[in-house]
């Protein structure tokens, strides 16, 4: 790939990404019903809610700086120990279909997102 083609690429679905994760965060953070109700059928205390709404638009915040390249590592790797606790809790709890496959595809889009910032590294100046 091209740098600049590179580069439009992670940003964009990077921008994307860590919109769906400020929502999702945001959501947390404003204890909605929604997350109230799966926290319940999952039998989390409901304190959870804030505690991965301010994860999450924390991890937003790094994936989106280029600047503390190991903080962005760890908000990448936190996200994927959250999409996959999701689907573990959600196989616990006796779930089945969309509902235990969509953290997956969630922590499939990340990889995908994950890996087209390390392509975009490989071809970034190192004086930038």
């Amino acid at each position: 790939m091209k740098t600049k083609r590179t580069k439009a690429i992670y940003w964009i679905a990077t921008i994307i990404f860590a919109l769906l994760i400020i929502m999702d965060g945001m959501g947390g953070v404003s204890r909605a019903e929604a997350g109230q109700e799966v926290m319940r059928h999952l039998g989390y205390p409901m304190y959870v809610l804030t505690i991965f709404g301010v994860a999450k638009l924390l991890a937003a915040v790094a994936i989106l700086q280029d600047r503390f390249i190991t903080i962005k590592e760890w908000a990448y790797a936190g996200l994927a120990f959250n999409f996959i606790g999701a689907f573990a809790s959600r196989a616990f709890a006796g779930d089945g279909g969309m509902l235990l496959i969509f953290p997956l595809i969630i922590l499939a889009i990340m990889f995908l997102v994950y890996y087209t910032w390390k392509r975009y590294e490989q071809y970034k100046p190192a004086n930038i």
